[in-house]
């Protein structure tokens, strides 16, 4: 019983660390890198697809990134893709190659989107807690139902907030990297 609600709060704490590292994989820092355009999504012979489906992605340069597309009847779907996926990007092709300029990021620009991790960072904080809760709701349950005795209700509890600690700390190491990659010029 008590290996069970731990491993489904371990499960489910990873999980939230896991697309907290994504969420901030997406984030532009002003260096051009595939992964942001990840989450563009193209329109393909009458389907969504992502882009990495589509096309090959690389960065040639710092500031510059380079998408190839392996039909050359999707390019002009592949630009309006990542037109439309809001960030900020304004892709230009030749027929076959589209070069995507990454814009050098103001210093005010900078800090909304340190503020805009640090607010992601916080929610899943929150989303770490409340599996916690969760997880002790549960062993209290069955501490109640007689499944299992206080004191191992209490050892359960301690390895619960253990593991809350651990993952709270995973997610304020990643957002002092990110912020530091986004503050640097």
């Amino acid at each position: 019983m008590i290996k069970q609600i731990h491993a489904d709060a371990d499960d489910r704490m990873k999980k939230s660390v896991e697309k907290f590292r994504l969420e901030l994989q997406n984030v532009r820092t002003g260096v051009a890198t595939p992964s942001i355009l990840e989450g563009v999504r193209v329109e393909y012979y009458g389907s969504e697809m992502p882009l990495a489906q589509v096309a090959s992605i690389s960065a040639p340069q710092p500031r510059m990134l380079v998408v190839q597309a392996w039909d050359k009847g999707a390019v002009q779907a592949i630009i309006k893709a990542i037109q439309a996926a809001d960030l900020g990007l304004n892709p230009s092709d030749d027929g076959e190659i589209i070069r995507v300029p990454i814009p050098a990021l103001t210093e005010e620009r900078r800090h909304e989107i340190v503020k805009q991790c640090r607010k992601h960072a916080e929610e899943m904080k929150v989303s770490v807690r409340n599996i916690r809760r969760d997880a002790n709701d549960a062993l209290q349950k069955a501490e109640k139902d007689k499944e299992i005795s206080e004191d191992d209700m209490h050892r359960a509890q301690k390895d619960v907030q253990k593991l809350t600690d651990e993952c709270i700390e995973k997610i304020e190491e990643m957002l002092k990297v990110k912020e530091k990659e986004i503050l640097e010029v």
